[in-house]
């Protein structure tokens, strides 16, 4: 079931000067998501991406073109719906955004105050989420006590609480160290997993894209350029923004300066290998090699996983008889691509 559609959605701003001209933040962008997906959109400064998580949660009014979440078009609501729609958007933000004069008991129980959830409820609602989020013993913290990562999971323990169907993340990580990051990817994952909510996360970290997200979409100058499984999109990614992104996990085939740097430390024969999924692994590559009495040395290049299926490119310089090194380049050949290093 498809959950949030764009159609043709665009956002214009205003021009932010006299005389300067209009802001299209957001340009004629189509895109699905389905219930129970995790898609991370990504792209530079500027690419329009959290524009686009503003549209989603009804912060921002489109310019033009359809936005439906849920089966109800966005575009057609005044004000007092959209506030019931946002009801079921839960939002959590690079730097926590948590009420400084509020419990950590207190910053849970707002969103049940201004959805107008009974007294009642808020007990066992809040108990429920601060368990979930691991900081049962943190509900009487005040936020100056909680490190970063308690203070994420506080922030997504808050976007729960009027039990969204729809989670949207902006940069949530961004502002953490590289282990607490670990944690509160996996607490978003079981958010998914366990609580069935769908999973919108705005990021320019491919890391995160590649632990957590079934889908990628790439952003550039407000338009979607490239969108996609995660594995086909980082094995095979066909825009140049997307293959920027992309580099910032694992080298690619190296360029004339690396080339040139290979060149004055290896004096043999350079072959890329490039790996795709797991059909042929690196062991049986190696083996054609070896077993032609040729040596090989790995200098460039690096293969990278996505939840079990492996991409990447690796550099080889190859050592031996002319003829035998030749047998090995054709025998690799044929079990996977490969580019001579000129």
């Amino acid at each position: 079931m498809t959950l949030i559609e764009l159609r043709g959605v665009s956002k214009t701003f205003p021009p932010t000067r006299k005389g300067g001209e209009p802001v299209h933040a957001v340009r004629d962008v189509d895109l699905s998501v389905e219930a129970g997906e995790i898609v991370g959109i990504v792209g530079y400064s500027g690419a329009g991406k959290s524009t686009l998580v503003r549209l989603v949660n009804a912060l921002e009014p489109a310019t033009s073109g359809q936005l439906f979440v849920d089966g109800t078009d966005l575009t057609t609501l005044g004000e007092r719906q959209l506030q019931k729609v946002r009801l079921d958007i839960g939002m959590i933000f690079q730097q926590f955004n948590l009420l400084q004069s509020r419990t950590v008991w207190g910053n849970v129980a707002y969103p049940l105050e201004v959805a107008g959830v009974p007294k009642a409820e808020h007990q066992r609602r809040i108990s429920d989420l601060l368990n979930f989020v691991g900081l049962a013993d943190k509900a009487h913290a005040w936020p100056e006590e909680l490190s970063g990562g308690q203070k994420q999971r506080v922030g997504i323990a808050r976007a729960l609480a009027t039990s969204p169907k729809i989670l949207l993340a902006d940069e949530a990580t961004s502002a953490l160290d590289p282990e607490t990051t670990v944690e509160v990817l996996r607490l978003l994952a079981k958010v998914n997993t366990e609580l069935g909510i769908t999973i919108v996360v705005i990021t320019h970290e491919m890391d995160v894209v590649k632990t957590i997200a079934d889908r990628v979409v790439v952003m550039e100058q407000g338009r979607i350029v490239e969108q996609g499984p995660v594995f086909e999109i980082f094995s095979a990614p066909r825009e140049q923004a997307t293959r920027r992104f992309v580099a910032t996990l694992v080298d690619a085939v190296p360029d004339a300066v690396e080339i040139e740097g290979l060149r004055r430390t290896h004096g043999g024969r350079l072959l890329t290998l490039s790996f795709r999924d797991e059909s042929v692994s690196q062991s049986a590559v190696f083996a054609e090699i070896i077993g032609r009495g040729v040596e090989f040395e790995l200098v460039f290049g690096g293969i990278e996983d996505v939840r079990g299926r492996s991409f990447g490119h690796l550099t080889l310089e190859l050592r031996g008889d002319a003829a035998a090194v030749d047998e090995a380049v054709r025998a690799v050949g044929a079990l996977v691509e490969t580019t001579e290093v000129a």
